[in-house]
């Protein structure tokens, strides 16, 4: 394992063109906010740059607000892990808003953590547009 202290830092947060997670390429930053309207397909969260991690696990979870499953029972945490491929490394964690709305709005917390420490924490408040 490398002695270097890697170095984190959100570089964009907000809100997103929608993002392809086949593609090697980010989405776009569109609006700096923590503020996301419930609307179908708006994307969200924040872009990392990540200095001297190569070859280390980057361990991801979006917590939401109690978004049911079909059968009623509250999701779990989406979480994973992803190997950093560089020394220079971005990466972008996100969601997007899918029907219903309703039951999406809330608090939606994203994180990453490495070697068991949180390096990048951001919540995002997805609210119901009045008109």
């Amino acid at each position: 394992m490398s002695k270097l202290k890697a170095d984190v830092s959100i570089i964009y947060s907000g809100i997103f063109s929608q993002w392809d997670n086949q593609s090697d390429d980010l989405p776009r930053f569109l609006d700096a906010t923590v503020h996301v309207p419930a609307i179908i397909d708006t994307e969200f969260g924040f872009i990392v740059r990540i200095k001297k991690a190569k070859n280390q696990v980057l361990t991801y979870c979006i917590y939401h607000p109690d978004i049911p499953d079909d059968q009623g029972n509250v999701r779990p945490p989406f979480d994973g892990t992803v190997f950093i491929k560089e020394n220079d490394w971005r990466f972008y964690l996100g969601d997007c808003i899918w029907a219903p709305v309703s039951n999406k709005v809330g608090n939606w917390r994203m994180t990453l953590e490495l070697n068991g420490k949180i390096v990048a924490d951001k919540t995002f408040k997805v609210y119901t547009q009045t008109t």
